[in-house]
């Protein structure tokens, strides 16, 4: 299924007109980056890619470039990290703040923005969470203590692959069951934002917090005030990442803080812009008739500022990162993080005789599919939620066996609940 966005779809037909380079391959190449499934396809390649490399003669070269040093240095702080870290802590930052603005914008309008539309996807995604992770602790729970510290891998949706597979089913699923799909999957990523937040940060420097927490003050008042040049707004988003990185809370937070943070409404609305649009309409004309070439061109200069008004901010940077996290992004993670070494019988060991694996399995494949089922049906028998009309209770069960794609947060969750154990890490990263 294709979704290329209406502002995008509307200048690429603009320039088509113009231009055979736009007409035969912007717009064929606009339409395969914007196909959903194509998304979970070039994740699905950047992970094998990691898996032949690290059991090639190139595993050692590998893992040698994952763990070159880059330094970031000013004259207030330096910023040094591997490249494996640079890329979890620096590209994922920018994942979760897409992650963010596409949440910010279903509570704003979307599915989640009225109770009615909200209540089921959210006693969806609950029972998609609360289950998985207590049948892991039951696995787990008695085991060591790092062991334990799992649980909130196999909480996570990966909705690059869960809506790609839907796609992949095109219309032969109701139009309901994809809404729903997207509305789960969005509080399942406020879910595992907030396990990254607070079940897994050890240790808090509370003035870096506080640094962070003065630049969002800074941010929202230049928003007030109508200040929204993108260059400052990124060198101050820069800043608040590196506070958050430095204070403990780890640095993908950061992306969550700053799409919160991201204005929601555009400054111009539509039926001022009508107006305003006329206004300057008629000015061009008059200014082509008096020949004054000046004053026509200021009337284009405004024109040109008034369109660009008239779209969030929100929209605006959700629209233009979307296809860098789906195609460079995502796939630079899985090359980094997807890379585990499979040496004589490791691969059936870790998924049949050690728990932390087991655990994340049965969390993932039966957890998922029983919350996402079990919570919304007792919630309907008490009458709190009821499906949507084009909707059957199979639909979603298969909505929850899709929902066990936990892919890229689980490997991500992964690293951060067993980072002092590369065995644990590596269990939990076949296992996902």
């Amino acid at each position: 299924m294709t979704h290329i966005p209406p502002r995008s779809r509307g200048t690429l037909r603009a320039q088509a007109d113009h231009s055979y380079v736009s007409r035969a391959i912007m717009m064929p190449a606009q339409r395969f980056i914007h196909t959903e499934s194509i998304g979970g396809i070039v994740l699905l390649a950047a992970t094998i890619a990691a898996l032949t490399l690290a059991n090639s003669p190139l595993a050692d070269e590998y893992h040698h470039i994952l763990d070159h040093h880059l330094t970031l240095s000013f004259g207030l702080f330096t910023v040094d990290l591997t490249i494996e870290e640079w890329i979890n802590d620096g590209l994922m930052a920018i994942f979760f703040f897409v992650v963010g603005l596409e949440i910010k914008r279903e509570v704003v309008r979307g599915q989640l923005s009225s109770l009615r539309t909200a209540t089921l996807p959210v006693v969806a995604a609950l029972g998609g969470m609360v289950v998985p992770a207590a049948i892991y602790l039951a696995f787990n729970a008695g085991g060591t203590g790092e062991a334990a510290r799992g649980w909130g891998i196999p909480m996570a949706t990966d909705i690059a692959f869960a809506l790609g597979v839907l796609a992949l089913l095109g219309r032969r699923i109701p139009v309901q069951l994809r809404i729903f799909m997207l509305g789960l999957a969005v509080v399942d990523d406020l879910g595992a934002i907030a396990v990254i937040a607070f079940a897994y940060t050890e240790t808090i420097d509370f003035a870096q917090i506080g640094i962070a927490a003065a630049l969002a003050v800074v941010i929202i008042v230049a928003n007030r005030l109508g200040m929204r040049q993108p260059a400052v707004t990124a060198a101050l988003a820069f800043l608040i990442w590196v506070a958050v990185l430095k204070s403990g809370v780890h640095a993908t937070v950061a992306g969550v803080i700053i799409a919160v943070l991201t204005p929601s409404t555009p400054e111009t609305g539509s039926e001022e812009f009508a107006r305003e649009s006329d206004i300057l309409l008629a000015e061009y004309r008059t200014s082509l008739v008096a020949r004054d070439h000046d004053r026509a061109e200021a009337a284009l200069g405004e024109m040109e500022h008034l369109v660009h008004t008239t779209e969030a901010p929100l929209e605006r940077l959700e629209r233009l990162l979307h296809p860098w996290t789906s195609y460079v992004i995502l796939p630079a993670f899985a090359l980094a993080n997807a890379g585990i070494h499979l040496s004589g019988g490791g691969f059936s060991d870790a998924l049949f005789q050690n728990n932390v694996a087991i655990g994340i399995v049965a969390g993932l494949v039966l957890g998922k599919p029983l919350g996402i089922v079990l919570f919304p049906l007792v919630a309907s028998r008490l009458g709190v939620v009821s499906l949507p009309r084009t909707m059957k209770w199979g639909h979603v069960l298969g909505a929850g066996f899709v929902a066990g794609i936990g892919f890229t947060v689980a490997i991500f969750v992964t690293g951060l609940a067993f980072g002092d154990s590369p065995n644990l890490i590596d269990y939990g990263k076949l296992a996902v």
